[in-house]
């Protein structure tokens, strides 16, 4: 009790009190910050994963020959760069390179690489298509 007669917190007290809160607010804000970072490039990560996944199907369902013209140029062994994607999505760049392992199948590895915040970073996906 105080002089007064009245019981509640001194001044120091209520200072201390928001001092220690102020910390475990701004250790709160740090960890926010890192989840962003992290939350960002796991959405890079999925796009690219998808991007890739998709375009590599494609590529897998070609027919290995076209009437007339014989085997498919689109899958004759080589590397490839597939063009740009629109916005937002043009921050990857793709491409794809086909071994020939003859007569029974076909490699393709397509890869898909970005760069955020000065790190590149890249996913890539193998498949063989048999003839």
């Amino acid at each position: 009790m105080n002089r007064f007669g009245r019981r509640g917190f001194t001044l120091t007290e209520v200072l201390i009190g928001l001092i220690i809160l102020a910390i475990g607010i701004l250790a709160i804000a740090g960890m926010q910050i890192t989840s962003i970072r992290g939350t960002s490039f796991s959405n890079n990560l999925s796009q690219a994963s998808v991007i890739a996944q998709e375009r590599l199907e494609e590529l897998k369902n070609l027919p290995m020959r076209l009437p007339g013209v014989g085997l498919n140029p689109a899958l004759s062994p080589g590397n490839y760069t597939d063009p740009n994607l629109p916005p937002p999505l043009d921050i990857f760049q793709r491409s794809y390179q086909i071994e020939d392992h003859l007569p029974e199948y076909l490699t393709i590895r397509y890869t898909v690489q970005w760069v955020e915040k000065g790190v590149t970073h890249s996913v890539s996906f193998t498949t063989i298509k048999s003839r």
